[in-house]
């Protein structure tokens, strides 16, 4: 091997370095801190003391109903917009350009201006109030231009000669879309599945300003609920001594994170392999 190939191998190694450290030195704070608290009981049982005492399982609810419902609107809207995209605006065009630069531009706008919109759309204009849908529907329109981008690239990443191929067979554009198409894109489009949770997941400001922060149970989607990240944040910032308790709750969040990771990849793997 040329020393200028070892060079680029070492730059790339420190570089990759450069990333895990970090990550490493992160989750070995949080269970520094948060592992004495974890247990069954601060899965299983409600908050108390806002926070003090007790443990998550009210705000394991809310998060859990607040994610269901903003991807059951993000994931069937984000791919019809993409196939839309993919098979109708020809690659290159200037409708496509300007399309993906409105789209880009949205998925770079601050989370506080989306939780600020949806405050005032969802909560006031729609009489929603502070509710676990305000929350919901003020996350999935944030996350739909990444979800869009995300698998338009998938679905336009199939080569062109499997459409050709399509057509040679007379398969009918339904059939296409459906047994070969999407399943060639599942990768792509898990990882922007993927990628739309953890920013859902992780978002703060806009459920403050829709899904609320009371402590206990939400009864329905029109009820309020803290979701973890906004706990997290309320336990680091409000709470004195709360520091622990925050990093137990980011510990658990972290989990679900790469569960459904792993779930998302599990579920669209099968629908790869059946066509090849």
């Amino acid at each position: 091997m040329r020393w200028p190939d070892r060079l680029a191998g070492m730059i790339g190694g420190l570089l990759l370095l450069a990333v895990l450290v970090p990550m490493g030195l992160m989750l070995w704070s949080l269970l520094e801190q948060g592992a004495g608290v974890l247990s069954m009981d601060f899965l299983l049982e409600d908050p108390r003391q806002a926070g003090r005492a007790g443990g998550i399982a009210a705000l394991l609810v809310s998060t859990g109903w607040i994610l269901a419902v903003c991807l059951l609107v993000a994931v069937p809207v984000g791919l019809g917009c993409a196939l839309y995209l993919s098979e109708q605006v020809p690659a290159g065009t200037r409708r496509a350009q300007w399309l993906g630069g409105v789209l880009d531009m949205l998925a770079a706008v601050p989370s506080i201006v989306y939780g600020l919109f949806g405050y005032q759309f969802f909560a006031i204009s729609l009489g929603l109030g502070f509710s676990i849908l305000s929350g919901a529907l003020a996350l999935a329109l944030m996350v739909l231009p990444l979800m869009i981008r995300s698998a338009e690239q998938a679905l336009r990443g199939v080569p062109m000669s499997y459409r050709q191929a399509s057509e040679a067979l007379s398969i009918s554009r339904w059939g296409w879309v459906r047994r070969i198409l999407v399943p060639q894109a599942a990768p792509g489009i898990a990882v922007g599945i993927i990628l739309s949770i953890g920013r859902a997941l992780a978002e703060t400001a806009v459920l403050l300003f829709t899904a609320g922060y009371v402590l206990r149970q939400p009864d329905s989607l029109l009820d309020s609920g803290r979701a973890l990240s906004v706990h997290i944040y309320d336990l680091a910032m409000n709470v004195p001594g709360g520091m622990p308790r925050a990093a137990a709750t980011g510990l658990v969040l972290v989990a679900i994170l790469v569960i459904l990771n792993l779930l998302v990849r599990r579920w669209l793997r099968p629908a790869q392999g059946a066509w090849q």
